[in-house]
C-alpha cells in the first residue's frame, strides 16, 4: 500500500516509546511478529492494517525501511 492511496494515522503511547502507524482501517484479524519489538496486524485478507513499533527510538533503521519503501513502491492502481 502507498501512502498517496490513503491517510495514514498514527498513535503514539509515551510509557513505552511506541508509535502505532495505521495504514487502513481496522479491523485487525491476527498479528505478526516481523521483527524484534515490530508487530505488524493484518486484516482478515492478509493484508496489512497497521504497525506497532515498540521502542521505536531503537528501531531507526526499520521505520527508514518503512518510509522509504512507502515512497519508492508505484501507487496501487
Amino acid at each position: 500500500m502507498h501512502a498517496a492511496d490513503c491517510a495514514l494515522k498514527t498513535r503514539y503511547d509515551k510509557s513505552t516509546g511506541s508509535p502505532y502507524v495505521e495504514v487502513r482501517p481496522p479491523p485487525a484479524l491476527r498479528t505478526v511478529e516481523i521483527e524484534e519489538d515490530v508487530m505488524a496486524d493484518l486484516g482478515e485478507d492478509d493484508r496489512l492494517v497497521g504497525y506497532d513499533i515498540q521502542h521505536a527510538s531503537t528501531k531507526a533503521d526499520f521505520v527508514a525501511r518503512l518510509v522509504l519503501e512507502d515512497a519508492l513502491s508505484p501507487p496501487s492502481p
